[in-house]
């Protein structure tokens, strides 16, 4: 840490918004911490735009430039090392981190689920495909969930839930957008009080 703030990365697939939502709240005082680097597995990302106006170093990280997965996961583990990197937050990040990087930050790498895990969680749940499945089934409430990061998608230890109604007539557009402002509100304050060690990551 630098001067006392923790220096983040984060990860994003897309438009960046969870980003977006750390860098105002850094700016409000809400989380006491640096987004110092920010890592994308999409060029195109419109994450990146926002990193770049911020004047947040980037990289993207695609797997198959590289020789082997472990080529891959030292590299970014160098990379994020270089940027001096004590947490990682996962906005949006739709692929697993390498084995390395994992093992490397573990209990200081945080994810982001538009639904209340363990339901609706694994490896292709994401996005509209997890709002379509909360209508499907009928449930009368969903949300999101901040949980620490492990070697298999939505399964490491829950840190905090919040809770949204599902309402007659919801679409997956609207139940996103009530359950994506939940998560711009949560997500920071969550990765604010595992800094401070306000969490038992055991268990």
């Amino acid at each position: 840490m630098e001067n006392g703030r923790a220096r983040v990365a984060v990860f994003i697939s897309g438009g960046g918004t969870g980003l977006q939502a750390f860098i105002d709240a850094v700016k409000a005082g809400i989380l006491n911490a640096e987004i110092a680097f920010v890592v994308s597995n999409r060029r195109d990302a419109y994450g990146l735009e926002r990193a770049a106006k911020t004047g947040i170093d980037s990289f993207v990280f695609k797997l198959k430039k590289y020789d082997s997965p472990d080529d891959a996961g030292k590299d970014l583990l160098e990379k994020l090392r270089e940027h001096g990197i004590d947490y990682i937050a996962l906005a949006g990040y739709l692929k697993l981190l390498p084995v390395d990087v994992v093992r490397a930050f573990s209990g200081r790498i945080v994810n982001i689920h538009p639904a209340l895990l363990p339901k609706y969680g694994g490896k292709g749940m994401y996005g509209h495909f997890v709002h379509e499945a909360v209508l499907a089934s009928g449930d009368k409430e969903s949300g999101c969930t901040v949980h620490l990061v492990d070697e298999i998608y939505d399964h490491g230890k829950v840190l905090e839930q919040a809770k949204v109604p599902v309402e007659p007539g919801d679409t997956p557009d609207t139940l996103a957008a009530r359950v994506q402002a939940e998560e711009h509100r949560l997500y920071p304050r969550v990765l604010e009080k595992l800094i401070r060690g306000e969490y038992s990551l055991n268990g």
